[in-house]
């Protein structure tokens, strides 16, 4: 059964213990190159390396490229209502938070089609 992810690392081991980390990768991969905005993560990194890169990426796309940031989300699927809940005053914090419901995206998107 899916048990939602409370946090990246809970995601990161779920995705390791279902042997689907680097279906992780290569889904993240796959939506950021869609969106335009490649971030060619290697199938080899190491998990804490991984949600750096995320999270670095994420966090210039919002200070600099606001609209691609936005396609990104569209893109991805990530919940609109999940999103305006955040809070925007710290762009670093916000940015974390936002890479955890991308990459908690990523992962539902990775564990259906492994399931079904």
């Amino acid at each position: 059964m899916y048990k939602a992810p409370v946090t990246v690392e809970d995601l990161i081991n779920q995705s390791e213990e279902n042997h689907l980390y680097f279906k992780l990768i290569e889904q993240t991969n796959k939506d950021f190159a869609l969106a335009n905005e490649p971030i060619d993560i290697p199938l080899d990194i190491f998990p804490f390396r991984f949600k750096e890169l995320v999270h670095e990426k994420i966090y210039k796309l919002i200070q600099h490229k606001f609209a691609e940031y936005l396609n990104l989300l569209y893109i991805i699927d990530v919940s609109e209502s999940e999103i305006k809940k955040l809070d925007g005053s710290d762009l670093v914090e916000l940015s974390e938070q936002v890479t955890f419901l991308v990459l908690k995206r990523e992962w539902q998107k990775v564990w259906f089609r492994n399931k079904y």
